[in-house]
This record gives structure tokens, C-alpha cells and sequence, in this order.
């Protein structure tokens, strides 16, 4: 797996990157949002991307709306020091899977990390059904894709993806924004709620732009989210 972190602070990417490379991650390095777009045109053996939002050239934040508007999926963990909720928000609002707060543990990012990437590569180890039908939608499990009755493919990130098999796979059960969180990102967190919502929120984006307004995923207010059969 090989992991691009950008930051322009030159201590904070050395310091991932001996954590990476001890954990067997192969590494490239990038200190500022030009050199990470360059990269990212260029290597397509990059699996995830690790960014600050404070940078010279072209922010953090501004790399993730140009990758998700090119429909890419890579998962992407921003760092920063703007730690108020607002800014987590908004970080995740431009595309981005996750968001860790300067400063912060090392190997909580590591953590982090890992389950990006079992979110991202590792469908098809289980035994839940590879091939769902709900509504206009055809989801493939093991190829991690996403189609309308009609072929139109609709391009989710791996955390949107989970969501979205995670509901159609238990039709009309409702699932609380906690439980998403726990079960798709395999962690814990006090923020879970409000991560979920800008998560869902782009979910029914998509799935509306590709099928003509359709609303797949339903919210049960007070409660959660749900598909229904």
C-alpha cells in the first residue's frame, strides 16, 4: 500500500512517515497542494492521501474537491490544527473520509489508516451477499461498485460505499448515525453523528444525480437512516 502525505511542515511528515514505514506502508511525500496534484496524476499506485488544509499553492481543502470532482475515490484523512467542529465539517464536506486534529497521536492516524483501507480493499472477504438490488440501484459488493437498472455507474468513496451496502443490506432496518459509525469506520467517536450526516448527505447526492432524484436512503427523524425494501 503506498500512502501520500502533504503537509508543508516538514517534521510532521517525517514523523508519519517513520510510523508508516514501520507498519510496512511505502510512502511519498508532498509539502505543498501542487506537488500532492502532480503526484496524484501521475502515480496511480497511490492508496491514500494524508493532507493538511493550511498549505501554500493550493490548500488541503481545495486538493480534496478537485479529486472528488474527477469522481476519485481515493480515501483521504485531513490533519489540521482548525479543530472546531465547523471546520471538521467542513473537511469532510469537500470529500474528504476523516479528520484528525493537531496535534495528535501518530498512531492514531495509523489506526485510522488501516481502517480507511480495510473499508477500501478488503469487500470481498465475508460472506454477506455480493450482488444487491434496491430500488434504481445495483450494488456488486465484491467489485465495489455501483450501478442504476440502467448502467449508469455512480462513483462513491469507500466510507460512502459502506454506508450504502451497509443499509441495503438490512432493508427497512434503522440503523442510528452511532451504529453507522461504529460499523463502517470500525472506531468510536464523539463527533460520529455529525461525520455521518455529511456522509449520508453526499450518499443521497449521488444517487440522486444518477438516477433522476430518487431517494434511496431515508431518514427516520430522531432515530437514523434506512432503505427500505
Amino acid at each position: 500500500m503506498r500512502v501520500l502525505i502533504v503537509d508543508d511542515d516538514r517534521e510532521i511528515v517525517e514523523l508519519l512517515n517513520i510510523y508508516l514505514k514501520n507498519e510496512g506502508y511505502e510512502v511519498v511525500k508532498a509539502y505543498n497542494g501542487q506537488q500532492a496534484m502532480d503526484y496524484l496524476e501521475n502515480d496511480e499506485e497511490i492508496q491514500l492521501v494524508i493532507i493538511d488544509i493550511m498549505m501554500p499553492k493550493i490548500n488541503g481543502l481545495e486538493v480534496v474537491e478537485q479529486l472528488r470532482a474527477q469522481n476519485h475515490g481515493i480515501p483521504v484523512i485531513i490533519i489540521s490544527a482548525k479543530a472546531s467542529d465547523n471546520d471538521k465539517i467542513q473537511g469532510l464536506i469537500s470529500g474528504a473520509d476523516d479528520y484528525v486534529s493537531k496535534p495528535f497521536n501518530p498512531l492514531e492516524v495509523i489506526a485510522r489508516v488501516k481502517s480507511l483501507l480495510r473499508r477500501q480493499y478488503k469487500y470481498t472477504a465475508s460472506e454477506e451477499p455480493n450482488v444487491i438490488e434496491v430500488g434504481p440501484l445495483v450494488i456488486r459488493k465484491e467489485f465495489h461498485e455501483v450501478k442504476t437498472v440502467t448502467g449508469k455507474d455512480i462513483q462513491l468513496t469507500a466510507l460512502e460505499f459502506g454506508i450504502l451496502y451497509l443499509l441495503a443490506s438490512h432493508p427497512n432496518r434503522v440503523f442510528s448515525a452511532e451504529e453507522i459509525f461504529e460499523q463502517v469506520w470500525n472506531q468510536e467517536s464523539i463527533v460520529s453523528a455529525k461525520t455521518v450526516m455529511v456522509h449520508v448527505s453526499h450518499l443521497r447526492d449521488k444517487i440522486e444525480e444518477a438516477t433522476g432524484g430518487e431517494k434511496v436512503v431515508q431518514t427516520v427523524w430522531g432515530v437514523g437512516y434506512k432503505i427500505e425494501a
